[in-house]
């Protein structure tokens, strides 16, 4: 039997050891949200909330909503801080824009859109989307949770914000359209909703778009038509397409310097 010795460079240990430490750091930065359940007529959001630092109840904060993809789905309340929480975990580092973070968690059977779906389609004929129609049990969770929110005299009622990526795209756009006073801006990443409904927000919230050029699992029609729609309407809107990615155009968008001071920039019209 042959034995065979691995020899490891001391810059190969930096590298395994910073790769380990990265994670860690990580992980225990997410505990900076605190799990938090929300109870409404018999049912139960999951959720979790990073407040500022130095919160106090006596000071007003901007609150920004962020809603999951269908693939951090589930009941841990942990999965859906794997995109977006680096993010706003940063800001908190930085303590630049100060504001209450909420991340809520949609089980797997069900979705923050009420969007007819056929898996076994692609493109076009893949998603259906209703122009409004009965709200879906946890976009009703989210909405009473939010109208909760935003009656404490802790949250800046003229700063209320919400993104998501994918399915939490498409939530972006449906929930703008349920609750179009509520909200004063909106970054929908890789998600798509029903273009006439821009009627009731268009001139009430300001948004940013995003979605990848090749994106093979939410067509970029479905947002293009959209801000097509918004732009008609002469609505504050802009789009940032990235040719080259696929569905997870949601990395460009984190990565984009000015996402932040451009959502705490607005205030509610």
């Amino acid at each position: 039997m042959k034995h065979y010795q691995i020899k490891y460079s001391n810059q190969n240990i930096f590298l395994v050891l910073f790769f380990f430490i990265s994670n860690f750091l990580i992980a225990q930065n997410k505990e900076l949200f605190s799990k938090e359940l929300y109870f409404h007529n018999n049912d139960t959001l999951k959720y979790r909330l990073l407040l500022p630092k130095n919160f106090s109840e006596e000071k007003e904060y901007p609150l920004v909503l962020f809603l999951h993809g269908r693939g951090e789905q589930g009941n841990d309340n942990e999965t859906q801080l794997v995109h977006g929480s680096n993010l706003f975990l940063e800001n908190y580092s930085k303590d630049e824009f100060p504001a209450i973070i909420i991340f809520p968690q949609c089980p797997k059977d069900d979705y923050w859109a009420n969007v007819n779906r056929d898996e076994s389609k692609k493109g076009l004929e893949k998603y259906k989307f209703k122009r409004l129609g009965k709200p879906t049990k946890s976009m009703k969770l989210v909405l009473s949770l939010m109208e909760d929110l935003t009656k404490k005299p802790y949250v800046k009622k003229d700063q209320v914000y919400v993104g998501g990526l994918s399915m939490g795209g498409m939530g972006t756009f449906e929930i703008i359209n349920r609750k179009p006073d509520m909200f004063a801006a909106a970054f929908p990443i890789c998600g798509g909703g029903n273009p006439k409904s821009v009627n009731r927000y268009a001139n009430k919230i300001s948004l940013w778009v995003f979605h990848g050029g090749k994106d093979d699992v939410v067509i970029p029609y479905f947002s293009l038509r959209m801000v097509a729609a918004l732009q008609k309407k002469g609505a504050d809107v802009k789009l940032a397409y990235f040719e080259n990615d696929n569905h997870n155009s949601w990395d460009s968008a984190f990565a984009e310097t000015e996402l932040l001071s451009w959502l705490f920039s607005k205030t509610k019209k």
